[in-house]
């Protein structure tokens, strides 16, 4: 009696043993099977345009739209303005949803039923926090919900309360004083301009737009090279700071994103610019000198520009992504307006092509990236960033930073390529 006990032991811890392996392989199976499907589900097409694949590959890489930036948690933000702009041309033109989804997803969650933003505090006197209130502009336009109209109020009332040079310039943050950067100009001043076109009428749209077009003045007449035509990326009026120069207030060199920065700040405030306000031909004018200075610094071989924008091949210094897509944006976009002459459409359209031939990635399930972006520069604060040239180039880089694959989809949008 024992033997056959035995034997149906065996055969029963065989069959047990089988049955686990056999259950551990299914179960492999359908991980198997689920991640496949997972990446035919996230396939995107090859004979899409160029903006719309990095929209849905940004869509993918960050599934919920205050994501964007690489955050984990909710967080108001200048980047998350930036690409949702390039969100609602694409909506604009294509008409898909999903895209819209994607921003009023943002709005949903970053605002409240009472109209409060969530992280925002405006006691921090922070320009860049202004440039997501362009979303919400759009948002309660689309829905004339009153609780973006009353976060809209807020971001307004810092601009009334934000600190400024003598000359009438805001500062860059409250934590950066008498200073004004380049990035000031973009974060601050299309959502002003909008917002006046949109709500203010007679002297109080006026004295707006004269504010607008000061806070231009200003960094001209203290970043701006007369030798090469480029800006400085930060000024300080009180010369305290290590990086500033103790004649001119200036940062010692030309950053390529500041410059964008300040590109794409004047074409589009230029959107709701009134054409018969007298500062109209200046801010056209300030952009022609720009456009000048850009072409210049151009890489003759790659039609793309440097992180260090006048250092060339320097050692260390690299062709940089962010700022190469915001040129493009702002010179394709200055030309269709009608700004600048149309020999400009042919150094966007050479950028591009150097963007699209050496700084684009493209997954087997089509995902695009973005490579050579920047991760982010600055002056001052702690640990302290001096703006030296060992300084630019020895940030960060990686890819798909939204301050580069905003500006991409901007400008693919404009080549509709």
């Amino acid at each position: 009696m024992i033997k056959p006990l035995k034997i149906t032991f065996l055969s029963l811890l065989s069959i047990t043993v089988f049955s686990c392996k056999s259950g551990e392989e299914k179960k492999e199976a359908q991980e198997k099977s689920k991640q496949e499907s997972k990446q035919e589900a996230y396939t995107i097409p090859k004979n899409l345009k160029w903006s719309e694949r990095m929209a849905l590959s940004e869509m993918e890489r960050f599934p919920e739209a205050w994501q964007l930036d690489f955050h984990t948690k909710p967080k108001w933000s200048y980047t998350q303005g930036l690409v949702l702009k390039g969100f609602e041309e694409l909506y604009k033109k294509t008409g898909k949803e999903t895209y819209y989804d994607y921003i009023k997803a943002f709005g949903d969650t970053m605002v409240n039923a009472r109209g409060e933003i969530l992280t925002y505090d405006m006691q921090k006197y922070n320009i860049d926090m202004i440039n997501p209130g362009r979303v919400l502009l759009y948002l309660y336009e689309k829905t004339g919900e009153e609780r973006y109209r009353t976060a809209i109020e807020t971001l307004r009332q810092q601009l009334d309360k934000h600190p400024r040079t003598s000359g009438g310039g805001f500062w860059h943050k409250k934590i950066y004083p008498s200073q004004m950067w380049l990035d000031g100009l973009y974060m601050g001043q299309p959502f002003y301009a909008e917002y006046t076109r949109t709500f203010d009428k007679g002297e109080a749209a006026k004295k707006a737009f004269d504010d607008i077009a000061l806070q231009f003045q200003q960094i001209q007449q203290h970043s701006r090279d007369e030798k090469t035509g480029l800006l400085y990326h930060g000024w300080d009026e009180s010369r305290k700071q290590q990086w500033a120069d103790k004649k001119t207030g200036t940062s010692p060199h030309f950053w390529s994103r500041a410059l964008g920065w300040y590109a794409m700040a004047l074409v589009d405030v230029l959107d709701d610019f009134p054409e018969d306000h007298p500062a109209s031909k200046d801010l056209i004018r300030y952009l022609n000198q720009l456009a000048v200075a850009l072409a210049d610094f151009q890489d003759k071989d790659s039609g793309l520009w440097y992180q260090v924008t006048d250092q060339g091949d320097r050692e260390g210094n690299y062709l940089e992504a962010s700022g190469s897509c915001m040129f493009i944006y702002s010179l394709a976009k200055g030309v269709r307006k009608g700004y600048l002459p149309q020999s400009y459409m042919d150094v966007a359209k050479k950028g591009y092509q150097g963007v699209l031939d050496h700084l684009i990635e493209v997954e087997d399930n089509g995902v695009v990236n973005l490579t050579q972006v920047c991760a982010v520069a600055g002056l001052g604060g702690n640990p302290y960033r001096d703006g030296t040239y060992e300084y630019y180039v020895n940030e960060k880089i990686r890819s798909n930073d939204p301050k580069g694959t905003g500006p991409f989809i901007l400008a693919s949008l404009e080549l509709d390529q």
